[in-house]
């Protein structure tokens, strides 16, 4: 695995920015799909995708760059240096509804109906993307010889039995079996390699990838063609599904940002999937009304 694809001349064609940039387009094929149904104008759908894309661009990095401000104040050119990595999924959703009231309210749209045609391309999108996190051998998982009881725990408990895993004698170490067959071994040039060198991890970016292309699926395929919705029905259960998907996915991976002692994808994922479950309650009671 490797992050390029090719390179002309000084210019590299990367597969994490090519796969985004790929399920930007077929998700917009899919949204005006989806407003064609409901006899909504496929092309504000066109100008709605691009104010999203630049406001949940600037949502995951602003995000990602406040729970690592420390490094940032002491290199603020990186804050700009995209192209080292450091996105997050959740400053993303956040950015892009922001950006979906700001465009919703100067074309005097309802905010929710343009969050139903982003839902299930939202999720397609999310799972290319975690192909590009694969060849760029980020957004890992532990190694495959931790115990499910470090796995399921809060995440510095995995950090004390890494140490001691480490610290031991070899016997001791080869005593941990691996607990999937599937654990890959990353190059040491990537981020997964730097940190575990040589030894299996769980692909807890392709676990995220499967998971979201399903979600994608029955979004597309079953929600969508629910009668009688509420606007923002789509766009909650969207929240909700990937919500609950990053809560099991973050278990696996070994690096996350964090509040307190806590997984921050835990923390506000909850958040969301208790606001959304609201909210389709809310959208359910006023559809009866």
């Amino acid at each position: 695995m490797h992050p390029v694809l090719f390179s002309i001349g000084g210019i590299q064609i990367r597969f994490y920015g090519l796969m985004y940039a790929i399920s930007f387009f077929i998700g917009i094929e899919i949204a005006k799909y989806m407003a064609k149904e409901r006899n909504y104008d496929p092309k504000i759908i066109e100008n709605y995708a691009f104010v999203a894309l630049l406001s949940g661009l600037i949502g995951g990095r602003l995000y990602y760059v406040i729970f690592n401000l420390k490094y940032y104040l002491a290199n603020p050119l990186e804050i700009l240096a995209t192209w080292h990595g450091g996105m997050a999924i959740h400053g993303g959703i956040i950015g892009g509804i922001i950006g979906t009231f700001i465009y919703a309210y100067f074309k005097k749209l309802n905010p929710l109906t343009l969050g139903d045609y982003a839902a299930a391309p939202l999720l397609l999108g999310q799972a290319l993307g975690r192909f590009g996190n694969f060849m760029n051998g980020e957004i890992h998982g532990v190694p495959v010889f931790t115990p499910w009881n470090i796995i399921f725990s809060l995440k510095p408990h995995f950090y004390e039995w890494y140490n001691t895993y480490t610290n031991s004698d070899i016997l001791t170490q080869i005593n941990y079996k691996n607990l999937v067959p599937w654990g890959i071994v990353f190059p040491n040039t990537s981020p997964a390699g730097y940190e575990f060198p040589g030894i299996p991890l769980h692909p807890a970016m392709l676990y995220e990838l499967i998971l979201n292309f399903l979600g994608f699926l029955f979004i597309f395929f079953v929600l969508r063609k629910k009668k009688n919705k509420a606007p923002g029905y789509l766009w909650w259960n969207y929240i909700i599904i990937y919500s609950v998907i990053r809560i099991f996915v973050s278990f696996f991976r070994a690096e996350d940002l964090m509040i307190g002692g806590l997984r921050a994808p835990h923390v506000v994922s909850i958040a969301m999937i208790i606001f959304s479950i609201i909210m389709i309650q809310i959208g359910k009671s006023h559809n009866k009304g």
